[in-house]
């Protein structure tokens, strides 16, 4: 600034400093830059003898805003006063160079700034930059109505400019701050939610919100990229006007924020939403009268989930809008991945569970038929499919349904047979024993295909039943509505594995239970052999000895008659005992007359006496009577020779098609299958029978048995029919 030599010199530089500190006082003290603007404006013009003085912001859309206006008489430009560049003038020249300008002519000068400076009058006018952190943010101008503005005016002018930066940064700086510090706090509002688990519709509805005030937006979405191309808005929020309602869908495509995102997994903005194109953006001016807009992707776990836009219905977001809204996008991923984990973890529980109900029902060797209908039943909820089933693939080419299960309508019937071939998920299981899906049943053939359309069912999928290494049959589930979830067949190994096993211990029990149940009847039918043996050759062959020694005495001397008589009598006991022998092998009371008369023969000829109530009039399987005959037997023998009986109760009971035999002793107890090969043996005939024997003898308290054995006409569960007379045939 030149120092004028002399009072008036003197004088000006005096009241330029007092003007100067009387602005910096109000910069010092963090007064709004409005009310620091207009002391500026007034005191410059004062100072400088000007007739009008203004302060201009530059926008970024090439105008400029009066933010401080001072004038000593007459009309100037209200503050917010909105004009675009262009032409010649002040406003203009400074924009377009940086540097002071001045204009001692204003006839000359053009553009709408300079019609209107015209209009007020202005002849002369200087501008000198205002400079903000080294970057050009407006222009501070004095004008003249009577003549040009003398030499020094730009420089004067410099000192007004600058305190007015240090004031415009001093506010940018509380703005910032405090824009930060407002947007730390609503980040953390929305962290809150997320930490403690909030429903991810919560959570969206919140940081829309939040972001939203944040940015002073008119309108906030958050939307869902899903298949075929489109988006859904998961969250939406409005200061005010029509906002596009949450779970609308519209397709993607045209230039539009959400188009855009999508196509680049980048941020995007559009200044000016009547350029844009496509259902969305129509929508979006039409509907929702957007004029901007600023979207940034969310990505959960590294793939492009969605998109989160903020919009404006005046005038384009300020810059850096994309990197703000970063953080919120950032803690609504957390919590849809946080809400996907959840959901896999519970998921992933409920699979545990449900495989931990079938291996139960596995592991107590439950009926394979409860098995199945649990396996079906469990996939099927597990899964959220409309139905489900498990079916055998027979020798025949058709498959059998074993287990079904469906949340409604109608399905397969247990046992229903159908051929496979033609294009259904059954048949291409069977064709090539690996997993299958149909995501469309619309072209499904053949016998299977056209009943699953009947059904109404529109995808499935289904896994092989392996059982010891072959093909044994296909468990499918099926939807009414759409595709099921990738890895549906993954989750349903779980479940055929269990089947298969279950399938697997059946077989072996039922191979089990038949080779027991044959080596009973070929025990039996080697007993009625030997007691046929014995009564048809050596008891007779005895007795015809025993005939003929009774002759010869008669003939005999005296002490040979003694002599013979004596050995006869050895014959007819040996005789007796061979009887003994043979009731014991297979009783012959038992074949003619039936469990009743045999059970009262045991119990009369009992050492230990014994109380009979038998509620069974009829003839039973020959089986069973033996199992039971042989079972009160060894009971009898048992507590004669080893539990010190004194008395023994039978009671014999048909209730249900299940013959129920109870003895009871009070005897010593003690009895333990551990101990010789009786009550095993008893044991292992009841089993093989399918039924069951229980002993219980604690010491001292006596011994009790309890079997239970299956009726049935044939020669018993887990023995096919004619069995015993193939194991009798195999004893010859």
């Amino acid at each position: 600034m030149a120092v004028l030599p002399g009072p008036a010199g003197n004088g000006r530089i005096t009241g330029e400093q007092a003007a100067l500190r009387r602005v910096a006082t109000l910069v010092a003290r963090g007064a709004q830059p409005r009310e620091v603007f207009a002391a500026i404006t007034e005191e410059a013009g004062r100072l400088l003898g000007a007739d009008y003085t203004t302060m201009n912001r530059y926008n970024p859309d090439a105008t400029r805003t009066v933010v401080g206006a001072w004038s000593s008489t007459g009309a100037a430009f209200p503050v917010g006063n909105r004009m675009r560049l262009g032409g010649r003038n002040m406003s203009t020249l400074v924009f377009q160079t940086h540097e002071p300008a001045r204009i001692d002519d204003y006839a000359n000068a053009s553009g709408p700034i300079a019609d209107a400076v015209r209009e007020h009058g202005i002849r002369a006018a200087v501008g000198v930059p205002v400079r903000v952190e080294g970057g050009l943010w407006g222009v501070m101008i004095v004008g003249s109505r009577a003549e040009t503005l003398p030499g020094g005016t730009e420089a004067r002018l410099a000192g007004f400019t600058d305190l007015a930066a240090t004031a415009i940064a001093n506010a940018q700086a509380r703005v910032e701050l405090r824009g930060f510090a407002d947007e730390q706090a609503a980040l953390r509002r929305v962290a809150t939610l997320v930490a403690r688990a909030a429903a991810p519709e919560e959570v969206f509805a919140a940081v829309t919100e939040e972001a939203g005030r944040l940015l002073g937006a008119n309108y906030t979405v958050m939307a869902r990229y899903d298949p075929g191309d489109t988006r859904t808005i998961v969250a939406a929020w409005s200061s005010t006007g029509p906002t596009f309602p949450v779970g609308s869908v519209m397709t993607l495509g045209g230039r539009n924020v959400p188009t855009l995102v999508f196509q680049t997994h980048r941020p995007a903005r559009i200044d000016d939403y009547t350029g844009g194109s496509g259902p969305i953006a129509e929508a979006a001016v039409h509907e929702v009268g957007l004029r901007a807009a600023v979207g940034a992707p969310v990505s959960v776990e590294g793939a492009l989930w969605g998109v989160m836009i903020v919009g404006s219905r005046a005038e384009p977001l300020p810059a850096g809008a994309e990197d703000r809204l970063a953080g919120f996008t950032e803690l609504a991923a957390t919590a849809i991945a946080n809400a996907q984990a959840r959901v896999e973890l519970r998921g992933f529980a409920d699979e545990q569970a449900a495989l931990r109900r079938v291996a139960t029902l596995v592991a107590r060797a439950a009926p394979p038929a409860q098995v199945l209908t649990a396996v079906t039943e469990e996939a099927g909820r597990l899964l959220a499919a409309d139905y489900a089933a498990m079916a055998r693939y027979g020798t025949d080419g058709a498959r059998t349904v074993v287990g079904v299960w469906t949340s409604t309508g109608a399905i397969f019937p247990v046992l229903s047979q159908a051929k496979v071939g033609g294009r259904n998920v059954a048949t291409l299981v069977f064709q090539t024993g690996a997993a299958a899906r149909m995501d469309d049943h619309a072209d499904a053939s053949g016998p299977i295909g056209e009943v699953v359309r009947e059904l109404g069912l529109c995808a499935a999928a289904g896994v092989p039943v392996r059982v010891e290494g072959r093909l044994w049959g296909v468990m499918v589930v099926a939807s009414r509505s759409g595709p099921l979830p990738a890895g549906t067949e993954a989750r349903l190994a779980g479940f055929t594995e269990l089947a298969a096993t279950a399938i697997a211990n059946a077989e072996a029990q039922s191979a089990l239970t038949a080779s027991r149940a044959r080596i009973v009847a070929t025990a039996d039918a080697t007993r009625r052999r030997i007691e046929r043996n014995l009564h048809d050759g050596a008891q007779q062959r005895l007795v015809s000895l025993a005939l003929n020694l009774r002759a010869a005495q008669a003939t005999a001397t005296a002490g040979t008659g003694q002599d013979l008589a004596h050995v006869a009598a050895g014959l007819d006991d040996v005789l007796e005992d061979l009887r003994e022998i043979a009731r014991g092998l297979h009783p012959a009371i038992l074949a003619d007359g039936g469990l009743r008369p045999a059970l009262k023969t045991l119990a009369r000829r009992s050492a230990v006496p014994a109380q009979l109530d038998i509620q069974v009039d009829r003839r039973l399987p020959e089986p069973v009577e033996t199992a039971a005959y042989y079972t009160v037997a060894e009971a009898l023998t048992n507590a004669a020779k080893h539990a010190r009986a004194t008395t023994a109760d039978i009671e014999v009971a048909e209730s249900e098609g299940v013959l129920h035999v109870r003895f009871h002793d009070d005897g010593r107890g003690g009895a333990d299958f551990s101990h010789g090969s009786g009550l095993v043996g008893l044991k292992d005939r009841a089993e093989a029978l399918g039924g069951h024997l229980h002993l219980h003898s604690p010491p001292g308290a006596g011994t009790t048995l309890d079997i239970t054995l299956p009726l049935t006409d044939a020669a018993g569960p887990g023995l096919p029919p004619g069995a015993a007379d193939a194991a009798d045939d195999a004893s010859r």
